[in-house]
């Protein structure tokens, strides 16, 4: 069960003005001991205010790739399109010598839609085997 901050403050409250020893004033209340004391101590060294919840949530991921490297990849990737993730990741990788997994890549050109399709990739690669072959003076056939 959660309970808010003036409800925290009023237990801690409630434990210090008992006459029954800490243990058993918790046990009658319902409150385990650990919880009781880290409240306890957040109290003491932060007040009131410390009593309020926090969101379990870090403020920022450990592994997150920072912006300016995020905006140089897909820089990167618009300026090579014919690469693949993993090609990306290997040229970027020697060129700014900041690791970059394919993986992390492949999800962030996915995030500014610039993968395409592996369907749409066989259509644009017969495609173009046509064109090669019109270039090169041979005959084609438009089925």
């Amino acid at each position: 069960m959660r309970y808010s901050a003036s409800e925290k403050l009023e237990i801690i409250r409630l434990v210090e003005q008992s006459h029954l020893p800490v243990r058993r004033t918790l046990g009658q209340i319902g409150i385990p001991r650990s919880t009781f004391y880290r409240w306890y101590d957040q109290y003491q060294t932060g007040g009131p205010e410390a009593l309020d919840d926090r969101s379990p949530r870090p403020d920022r991921v450990w592994n997150r790739i920072p912006d300016d490297v995020r905006s140089r990849v897909v820089t990167l990737a618009l300026d090579e399109p014919e690469l693949s993730p993993r090609e990306l990741a290997v040229r970027f990788t020697d060129a700014e010598r900041y690791f970059v997994s394919e993986a992390s890549v492949y999800r962030l050109l996915k995030a500014h839609d610039l993968i395409t399709s592996p369907a749409l990739r066989r259509r644009m690669s017969s495609r173009t085997r046509r064109l090669r072959r019109t270039r090169s003076g041979r005959p084609t056939s438009l089925t």
